[in-house]
């Protein structure tokens, strides 16, 4: 028999309308990167993810479109949000190479993990302190010790927070990051650092990779390539970062698990992923173009994500009591990873 009476037509049907309606939300996502791109062209010094997070706030703020982003693109959106942002940090796998972050040596490496580790106690224990909802505290201080958007895509992910969660967090570390691009350049003349040093602080200090590049090659091509280097060496702890969070919440969700709820993974499957593609890369089996291609389509994703977490940002939260404490937090936290990373640059080279 069939028709609506079989109960195998259902999901197939259910799922083809899930699929559509994601489609509007995807469109308007992959039109804001195009115009983020665009504008990168024109304003080369603000990165595209800055420009694509900025976009995606003001799709959901004007009244024009506004109406559509919480309605139409709302499913499609989310997708981005979510599950655009996994792909993104799989992909960003490939961007390290384990040979590339051994050359840096072990002084550096072990000046990254102390500055990641502190800045991410430090600011997790102030955003406590604070009083901060939900997952506020452990998004933000992800966010500033690891890789901005991306690491609280990924840590959100894990720790299933809620989407204003997500979404504040995500404004609060690209506004400070994009004011980083304007700081630093202006204390790396007033406190004389030569390229290497300069950049090596851009690297362990500034949050989104983009806001790094947009950063460092104010002060050249060697500042720029140690401030790659040392911001990947950065990345490459996002993946003990999520894993020892999953493993954390586990363990504090494990009573809800037993009524019925859900843990979290110990390792996240996109997270296995990024390390696979890490090791991948350090093989040497990937060729320039295809490495070249992946990089794009990885930018490209990831944008997408942060149009749609932009799109889901409540700008009048910022005035509220709640949203000043968040500016308070990501105020200190951006002068501790500065401070940190500054006195360790100094401390080892020499």
């Amino acid at each position: 028999m069939s028709g609506i009476h079989d109960r195998s037509f259902i999901p197939d049907v259910c799922g083809k309308w899930s699929r559509h309606r994601a489609v509007p939300g995807l469109a308007l996502a992959a039109a804001g990167v195009l115009l983020a791109t665009a504008l990168h062209g024109a304003l080369p010094a603000v990165p595209t993810l800055t420009i694509a997070v900025v976009l995606g706030v003001a799709a959901g703020q004007l009244p024009g479109i506004r109406v559509f982003v919480r309605t139409s693109a709302k499913a499609g959106l989310a997708v981005a949000a979510k599950r655009l942002m996994r792909v993104g940090v799989v992909l960003l796998g490939l961007q390290l190479s384990l040979a590339d972050v051994a050359g840096l040596g072990l002084p550096t490496l072990g000046m990254v993990v102390c500055v990641v580790l502190a800045t991410f106690c430090g600011t997790y224990w102030l955003g406590r302190r604070l009083d901060l909802p939900g997952d506020v505290p452990l998004l933000v201080a992800a966010g500033y010790a690891i890789c901005g958007a991306s690491a609280i895509g990924a840590v959100g992910q894990v720790a299933r927070s809620e989407e204003d969660d997500v979404a504040g967090a995500v404004a609060l570390v690209t506004l400070c990051g994009t004011l980083a691009i304007a700081v630093l350049p202006v204390l790396h003349t007033v406190l004389g650092m030569d390229p290497v040093r300069f950049g090596r602080w851009a690297g362990a200090s500034v949050h989104d990779v983009g806001q790094v590049v947009a950063t460092a090659q104010t002060a050249g091509p060697l500042a720029l390539r140690d401030a790659v280097l040392v911001k990947l060496m950065r990345v490459v702890l996002l993946a003990p970062l999520t894993a020892g969070t999953a493993v954390v919440l586990r363990r504090s969700r494990g009573a809800g698990a037993d009524a019925g709820g859900e843990r979290p993974p110990a390792l996240p499957l996109f997270v296995a992923g990024f390390l696979a593609m890490i090791l991948l890369r350090s093989t040497g089996l990937l060729g320039a173009a295809v490495l070249e291609h992946a990089a794009a389509v990885q930018h490209f994703v990831l944008a997408s994500a942060l149009f749609g977490l932009g799109a889901a940002v409540n700008p009048s939260t910022l005035a509220s009591t709640s949203g000043r404490r968040m500016l308070v937090l990501g105020a200190a936290s951006w002068v501790v990873v500065a401070g940190l990373s500054y006195a360790g640059v100094l401390l080892t080279t020499g």
